[in-house]
């Protein structure tokens, strides 16, 4: 397999983050926030102004990974208020048959190398507890556990961890 290439979005990349953006929540429901069919209804001029955003803004970035032409993976960043030096990594998916190929690694270090450039040194992000694929990919990328648990946004039975590490 080619090996893929990692880029911050842009505005007219709107249509193939909707796409990505369906697969990772068809594929892995419970690791992100947002319910696919809650995707699924956003207007593509609301997905338009996402993206747009994202491709700009200082506060919050979006990164793809493509491959012959195929968005095959995705994560953001996000920097919250008050959040003092931390960018949260969000949203970080791989298409199954990029897998195991090193596009998280690429995809996470393209965050932490904007999270640098914009003064922020310290990555975290929230996995659920249990989820031992994700968490074994984190730490081979550098993350480790802070000991942090919270209740899951949606789901209240699940438990997240948060990881960090340096950008």
């Amino acid at each position: 397999m080619a090996e893929a290439t990692v880029r911050r979005v842009r505005a007219g990349d709107a249509a193939r983050v909707r796409a990505i953006r369906l697969e990772m929540l068809a594929d892995s429901p419970l690791a992100f926030l947002e319910r696919i069919d809650e995707a699924a209804a956003r207007s593509h001029t609301e997905v338009q102004a996402r993206t747009a955003e994202r491709a700009v803004s200082a506060e919050v970035a979006a990164f793809i990974a493509e491959l012959d032409g195929r968005v095959v993976g995705h994560a953001g960043g996000w920097a919250p208020p008050g959040s003092a030096g931390m960018t949260v990594v969000f949203a970080v998916y791989v298409t199954p048959a990029a897998r195991g190929t090193g596009v998280v690694g690429r995809l996470v270090e393209a965050v932490a190398q904007w999270s640098r450039e914009s003064g922020r040194p310290t990555l975290g992000l929230e996995v659920i507890v249990g989820n031992h694929r994700a968490i074994r990919a984190y730490e081979r990328l550098g993350f480790t556990d802070t000991g942090q648990r919270a209740p899951h946004p949606n789901l209240p039975v699940l438990t997240e961890q948060l990881m960090t590490r340096p950008a």
